[in-house]
């Protein structure tokens, strides 16, 4: 018998329904998530990224909606739960940090009402004292100095890192199982990013938590995620180990958001390339592989036929007609 996972996704699928047509924002992903395993997802803007953790957040809004698919998380199926259940598990069984803080956190609560309130919501039979002292825990934890006076301030008076840590505290304080970190570097600069990235890598060895980390930025993967899949126009085109998705890439996407990606060990002068074409247009998408119109290794079957799923490695696997073509020539299963 199979190891129950933490997480199991299949075939999700997740339209938009807007006044000119249905944009197929997610069109059937798969993927499992192990219990204490941190999972990178990653694409360009509008591939998908976000709107499939809201989905399994439950807080997909219209004119978004579900059509297909499951997610099932410890063996329970997310989707039939009541939006009161699933008030129970958000914030307690699975969190989530938002990409842009300032508008995630209430300007009106001081850090301190919005920490103890988010615990007594799922603890309700805790003193106030136990939530304050729960509260302070937890921004220590963050590496906030001063936790005391800190309780008592409001968002504004926070920097951008500052308030990133807040929300990774709002994040941790019922201790998740799952933590879905939905671009949390994106606004902060380079220095307060590989700070933020270091306490994230540190709490997580800590708690053994699971987390989906989405970004765009294939070095923010490569610090902190075991495994990796690569999204595209509503797609994952390729999933793997951290190791096979740098090392030993197959899908002519992901190579070439590899080689447009600065490198300390490029030779001066060295021009990075980029992917040429236009992102996909969600409204009308080709029925094949939807990276086809911009690969300059596409097929005539590419544009017609969505690739089935191929396996590279133990856990390596592509959806690229490219690769079906070459393992099949080369006598592989």
């Amino acid at each position: 018998m199979a190891e129950q996972k933490l997480l199991e996704v299949r075939d999700l699928r997740v339209s938009f329904f807007t006044p000119v047509g249905e944009v197929k924002a997610v069109g059937g992903i798969s993927y499992d998530l192990d219990y204490g395993e941190v999972m990178g997802i990653v694409g360009e803007s509008g591939s998908g990224k976000s709107v499939e953790a809201y989905s399994i957040m439950g807080i997909l809004e219209s004119p978004g909606r579900v059509t297909g698919g499951s997610v099932s998380f410890e063996g329970q199926d997310l989707f039939s739960f009541s939006p009161r259940d699933m008030e129970k598990i958000r914030g307690s069984r699975i969190s989530m940090i938002f990409q842009n803080p300032m508008e995630s956190l209430n300007p009106v609560y001081t850090i301190g009402n919005q920490l103890m309130g988010v615990y007594r919501q799922h603890n309700p039979a805790v003193t106030v004292a136990r939530s304050r002292e729960r509260a302070l825990e937890m921004l220590r934890l963050v590496g906030i100095t001063n936790p005391e006076r800190r309780m008592r301030q409001y968002p504004h008076e926070f920097s951008g890192g500052m308030r990133q840590r807040v929300m990774i505290a709002l994040g941790l304080i019922c201790e998740p199982q799952l933590l879905i970190a939905d671009e949390p570097t994106t606004a902060l600069d380079v220095t307060i990013q590989a700070q933020i990235l270091e306490l994230m890598k540190a709490v997580q060895e800590k708690t053994r938590m699971a987390v989906i980390f989405i970004t765009h930025n294939l070095a923010v993967i490569a610090e902190i995620c075991d495994t990796v899949s690569v999204m595209y126009g509503g797609h994952i085109v390729e999933q793997g180990t951290a190791g096979d998705i740098f090392y030993r890439s197959v899908h002519p996407y992901t190579q070439g958001l590899l080689r447009s990606m600065p490198r300390i060990d490029e030779k001066q002068g060295e021009r990075l390339i980029p992917i040429e074409g236009s992102p996909i247009n969600m409204l009308n998408p080709n029925p094949g592989c939807p990276f086809a119109p911009r690969c300059d290794r596409c097929m005539r079957v590419c544009l017609t036929r969505f690739p089935p799923r191929r396996l590279i490695g133990e856990k390596h696997r592509v959806y690229c007609w490219l690769s079906q073509a070459r393992t099949e020539g080369a006598g592989h299963e």
